[in-house]
């Protein structure tokens, strides 16, 4: 009798959660588990999901980055029956197999605002006659909360009810503790998995990406204010001008921005949505132009080529800065605050990363792999 995976995940803004979640997924599944993954929002194009049952929660997404306001798809604000509908939308999607394992993607170390659900998941999991395992995916780097019993919050969720953390990280570059003050805490609990990639991506047409720049700012809503400035950057780099720029935009992003950025385009810039073939795209490029996302430094990283960061850092988020200086400081990156971003200082920042030395950064790849691994080891100890 196979074994049975729980997977619930809820992206807001970007799409690195859900790739991470399906990553994992697919893993456990080439190891003969049945995977289900529930998932909060859509999930896009770009994200291989082969082999898993996928379950669509009542969809819901960020009003911005606060994270403090919450929309269904059609701009109607949740409310409290929402949240009942959504609460036993997940709890029957539960409780209609019986589970060996559920996994909650950043859960309690973020997404407190679905605690109304996702307790009651957790919850219904441990009371089953059979208990569920029970862990949380978490990524490198945690959103710094400023008031620190929010923090101490998290520390304790997890020791309550949680069998495992699964930090997908190289330990060697970034520890929990550099983001998270109670990690001491809960470090028996916690496995470093190495970083979670996407899946295997197809290879770009022949030529396409050779020699270019490439400017990106992943697969959600967010970056515009990056796209509309390397529009204009293109034609001021002393280094990258006699090449072509190409822009990818999120799936999220308005169709009335696409038209008015391909208006705006030049000769030599491209401008199109995101493309599942960019990991290819990239290896072939001069340089990325990019925000500072999980699964985009990941695939920049496999490159090994200049990069040039603009970390996404509106609010109050801090996780995507402090990836940026980290690999800033290792003399592979140039980062720019995006607060103060515009087309010279972009073209300026580009002209200074194509200038360093060749550096590659070696991270430990490999965290969907290492993640079932450790996982079905966890279960085999609890149900042997």
């Amino acid at each position: 009798m196979s074994l049975k995976a729980f997977i619930h995940v809820q992206h807001l803004l970007g799409t690195g959660h859900v790739v991470r979640a399906s990553a994992i997924g697919r893993a456990l599944a080439a190891r003969g588990v049945e995977v289900t993954l529930a998932t909060g929002n859509r999930i896009p194009q770009t994200v291989e999901t082969a082999g898993l049952r996928i379950v669509d929660l009542p969809p819901v997404r960020t009003v911005d980055a606060r994270f403090n306001r919450f929309v269904t798809p059609d701009g109607r604000e949740i409310d409290d029956d929402w949240r009942a509908a959504r609460r036993q939308a997940t709890l029957d999607a539960f409780m209609s197999e019986d589970f060996d394992l559920l996994l909650t993607e950043t859960y309690p170390f973020g997404r407190r605002p679905f605690a109304f659900e996702l307790d009651t998941l957790v919850e219904a999991a441990k009371s089953l006659p059979r208990p569920a395992f029970v862990a949380t995916s978490i990524r490198d780097i945690l959103v710094r909360k400023q008031e620190i019993h929010k923090e101490e919050w998290m520390a304790k969720r997890a020791l309550a009810s949680y069998d495992r953390i699964l930090v997908h990280s190289d330990p060697e570059f970034v520890k929990l503790e550099a983001s998270f003050p109670f990690a001491k805490d809960v470090d028996h609990l916690v496995r470093y998995t190495g970083y979670v990639g996407g899946a295997n991506a197809p290879e770009a047409p022949e030529g396409l990406g050779e020699d270019e720049v490439i400017v990106s700012c992943g697969g959600g809503a967010v970056g515009q204010h990056l796209l509309e400035a390397a529009v204009d950057a293109a034609s001021l780099s002393r280094r990258a001008e006699d090449t072509t720029w190409r822009i990818l935009a999120g799936h999220d992003i308005a169709d009335d921005v696409m038209e008015t950025l391909l208006r705006r385009a030049p000769a030599h810039v491209a401008v199109e949505r995101v493309r599942r073939d960019f990991p290819s795209l990239l290896k072939r490029a001069r340089a990325s132009v990019s925000q500072a996302g999980y699964n985009t430094v990941l695939d920049i990283l496999n490159a090994g080529i200049p990069a040039v960061f603009v970390p996404f850092a509106q609010i109050r988020e801090t996780e995507q800065q402090q990836r940026a200086e980290a690999l800033a400081a290792k003399g592979c990156a140039v980062v720019i605050p995006e607060k103060t971003l515009t087309p010279e200082g972009l073209a300026a920042a580009l002209d200074d990363a194509l200038a360093l030395p060749r550096n590659p950064f070696q991270v430990r790849l490999g965290g969907a792999q290492a993640s079932a691994e450790i996982l079905l080891s966890d279960l085999k100890e609890r149900f042997s």
